[in-house]
């Protein structure tokens, strides 16, 4: 699934190309997890004005509304001059006087929405229970380890969730908890201080590095411009179950949390 470094990345590639673009009109596939919202013919004429990012959402600020769109499980968008006919896993194109922004989503649950502003539904609704936006100032670790202190789930699983902080998927909430020297199930509630701030450093440090290395790559994904990640060849932890720590050189281990395979190496994250 895509996440945070993916759509940011993604969102690089291709907003300066289409910012300004006049749209000449819009196409729909097959239905997506939510109704686009209006009419695509509504949409010719219209200026793309910025493309944003919140959470795991890009948004086409229009100068009429906003779109936002939703990568899914499986989603990845292309933005190029001279788009070929769509095939059976493309479902929305925007075409515009810059090139054609198109959703390409085999599993289909991704998501094109249109709003008349983030305050108005369904804006509003898909965007209220976000949590902190890790790379922005306002992820602080004051607030940070305040929102820690209200979760007794463990730590991982916390951070999988998106309602403290928002875009920290599984390969990368288990390499921040690695590199912070926490064990992913300790309760996030019994963080220390200190422990919440080496945690709260190494989530913006490891997706920072993601975003540099154009995300990670293990199935299909690709940015706007064609691009693959690399982000995956770093990891220190995920997917290295059995092979030796790089600080300990001891065998890592692999546990399941909540239907999802967690890394973590058992002598440098005790506790």
């Amino acid at each position: 699934m895509p996440e945070l470094p993916e759509v940011e990345v993604t969102r690089r590639s291709f907003a300066d190309l289409i910012q300004g673009a006049r749209v000449l009109g819009a196409m729909m596939g097959k239905p997506l997890r939510w109704p686009l919202g209006r009419a695509t013919d509504t949409l010719a004429g219209l200026t793309v004005r910025d493309v944003g990012r919140r959470g795991k959402y890009l948004l086409l600020w229009l100068d009429e509304g906003v779109l936002l769109l939703h990568l899914g499980m499986s989603g990845s968008l292309r933005f190029q001059r001279d788009m070929p006919p769509p095939g059976r896993h493309d479902h929305f194109d925007l075409i515009t006087t810059q090139g054609t922004l198109r959703l390409h989503d085999p599993r289909r649950f991704g998501a094109v929405v249109w709003s008349a502003g983030v305050d108005a539904d369904p804006a509003r609704k898909l965007l209220a229970s976000l949590g902190m936006e890790p790379l922005d100032d306002a992820f602080n670790p004051d607030v940070f380890h305040a929102a820690l202190r209200m979760r007794r789930a463990p730590i991982k699983q916390v951070l999988l969730a998106g309602d403290v902080v928002v875009g920290v998927g599984n390969i990368y909430a288990s390499e921040a908890l690695f590199m912070a020297g926490i064990r992913p199930t300790t309760r996030a509630n019994r963080l220390s201080r200190v422990r919440s701030d080496r945690l709260h450093a190494a989530v913006r440090q490891v997706l920072a590095r993601a975003v540099e290395r154009g995300g990670s790559t293990l199935k299909d994904f690709s940015s706007a411009s064609g691009e693959h990640g690399h982000f995956q060849l770093e990891a220190t932890v995920y997917g290295r179950a059995g092979q030796p720590c790089v600080h300990c050189a001891t065998p890592l281990r692999q546990i399941r949390q909540a239907q999802r395979s967690t890394f973590f190496c058992p002598v440098c994250q005790r506790g």
